[in-house]
């Protein structure tokens, strides 16, 4: 009988230790698993917050300002009126996406080559102002939707005829900023370019006989000739291709959101009708349109 209330109580106390050992084991096992969980969840919004604050998109919203790259000296695309106010078809497009943005926009002026430069190292937001797209700038920036379209004007002095077509650039000298689209058609076509900093620059020497054309925007002969009527130029050709005007934002992963955003921004400009209204305002036509 004793013998077997030792056995009874022999099995009781290993039943208590193996069912103890479970309950502890369970125990640990739970709060391993509730941990895991809070440095999961831990690491997710630290990654979370790390990427808000490597977008680009983000950051200007955080400021309160987007940084808007122009030359300021591009009539009707970018220039200054009477009052010294910046104005102009670009001004206005960026000024519509910086308040469909939420923010406020800041402007920088500067010369061409600067701008992109700018663009590349990050001073600049984005880059509006009446820049193409072509195959080799698409290699290094994200263009947005087109938001305007060009015809390329062969411009000569009133008295000069001997262009009367594209090929007829062969041999000639030109004049445009070195890296702009007209510069690469004028090259393309065996013109010798000269690099100038702005059309005024180009219209001095091309009326001093200094060079035989210069290709620029048909919208922008025909604001040049608005304002200057007794200049003796005229148009002596058009290029082929219709050049496609767009917004170029530097490439990166920090980048895609706002690129999205400008994309957003212009469709709804097309669609309620704003951008032909600015065409129409600065160039007289709609320019909005292919």
């Amino acid at each position: 009988m004793k013998r077997t209330l030792s056995l009874l109580m022999a099995v009781l106390m290993l039943t208590a230790v193996v069912l103890t050992g479970c309950s502890s084991g369970g125990t640990t096992s739970g709060a391993a698993s509730s941990s895991d969980a809070s440095s999961a969840s831990s690491e997710a919004e630290s990654e979370s917050s790390a990427a808000e604050e490597n977008d680009l998109l983000a950051q200007i919203k955080e400021k309160g300002t987007i940084t808007v790259a122009m030359e300021g000296t591009w009539a009707p695309w970018t220039y200054h009126d009477a009052d010294d106010n910046l104005v102009g078809y670009d001004v206005e497009v960026a000024q519509n996406i910086a308040k469909k943005l939420g923010v406020e926009v800041n402007f920088v002026e500067g010369e061409w080559d600067g701008l992109l430069a700018g663009l590349d190292d990050g001073r600049y937001d984005i880059m509006v102002n009446g820049v193409g797209v072509t195959e080799e700038r698409a290699e290094k920036y994200n263009f947005s939707t087109p938001y305007a379209y060009n015809r390329t004007a062969v411009i000569v002095r009133g008295d000069y005829d001997e262009i009367n077509s594209m090929e007829d650039l062969e041999g000639k000298t030109t004049a445009n900023t070195i890296s702009s689209t007209y510069a690469t058609q004028a090259e393309a076509h065996g013109a010798t370019v000269t690099g100038v900093d702005d059309l005024n620059q180009t219209i001095e020497l091309l009326l001093s006989g200094r060079i035989d054309a210069t290709l620029n925007a048909e919208v922008v002969f025909a604001d040049y000739v608005k304002e200057h009527p007794e200049a003796n130029i005229k148009i002596a050709t058009f290029s082929d291709e219709v050049e496609k005007v767009a917004i170029p934002i530097r490439k990166g992963d920090d980048t895609a959101t706002l690129l999205a955003a400008v994309n957003d921004a212009l469709k709804e400009m097309s669609e309620d009708g704003t951008l032909t209204a600015l065409s129409e305002k600065y160039f007289g036509t709609d320019i909005s349109k292919e």
